[in-house]
C-alpha cells in the first residue's frame, strides 16, 4: 500500500532539514555536501507538485523562480564568488525540480486514485528551499576553486554517484539531480 501524498510530503520536509546520509567528512568527493544539498532541494518537488496540484497551481511559477535565480546571484556576490555561474547552476536546479513536477502531474493524471486530495502549505515547502538555497550558496563559495578547477568534472561525478546511492534516488531523481548539477564545473 503507498502512503498518501500529503503524508509523503510531511515526511520528506520533516527528513529534509539537517538531513545526511553520510558524515560529509568521509564523503568522497569535496562537492558531496554541495550535491547532497542540491538533492534535498529537489525533493521539495513532492509537496510543492502536491500543493499545486490540489490548488489548480501551474508547474512553472516565473516570479517565483526569478525571486530564486536573483536571490542565489546576490547572495553569490555576498559572499565573493561569481554570480553568473550560481545563477545558470540554480537556473538547472529550477528546471530540474519543474521535470518531477511535470512528472507527478502526468502520474496522477493516469491514476487519479493515487493524486493528491490535500497538501502541506506552501510557505513551508518554500522556507526550506530559501535554505537549500543559501547552503548550496556558501557550499560553492567554499569551494569555488573546486568547481572552476580541471578536476571538476569528476569531483561532481564522484558527489553525484555517491548522493544517488546514499540517498537511495530512484530514475526519476537521478536524471534530475544529474541535470541539476551538469553546469557545476565551467
Amino acid at each position: 500500500m503507498r502512503p498518501t501524498v500529503p503524508f509523503l510530503a510531511g515526511t520528506i520536509l520533516t527528513m529534509l532539514i539537517g538531513t545526511a546520509p553520510t558524515a560529509y567528512a568521509d564523503a568522497p568527493s569535496p562537492l558531496y555536501r554541495l550535491v547532497d544539498t542540491a538533492a534535498q532541494r529537489l525533493q521539495t518537488a513532492e509537496p510543492v507538485s502536491a500543493f499545486k496540484w490540489v490548488k489548480g497551481g501551474s508547474i512553472e511559477d516565473a516570479p517565483r523562480s526569478k525571486q530564486v535565480v536573483d536571490s542565489a546571484g546576490a547572495d553569490a556576490t555576498k559572499q565573493g564568488i561569481d554570480p553568473q555561474p550560481v545563477r545558470a547552476i540554480f537556473t538547472d536546479q529550477v528546471h530540474a525540480t519543474e521535470g518531477i513536477e511535470y512528472t507527478r502531474f502526468g502520474q496522477w493524471k493516469l491514476d487519479p486514485a493515487a493524486a493528491p486530495t490535500d497538501a502541506p502549505d506552501l510557505s513551508a515547502s518554500r522556507a526550506a528551499i530559501d535554505g537549500f538555497n543559501h547552503q548550496m550558496v556558501s557550499e560553492m563559495a567554499l569551494h569555488w576553486d573546486s568547481l572552476r578547477g580541471p578536476a571538476c568534472g569528476q569531483l561532481r561525478d564522484d558527489a553525484v554517484r555517491a548522493v544517488i546511492a546514499d540517498r537511495q534516488l530512484d530514475p526519476l531523481y537521478e536524471q534530475a539531480l544529474t541535470f541539476a548539477t551538469h553546469s557545476y564545473c565551467s
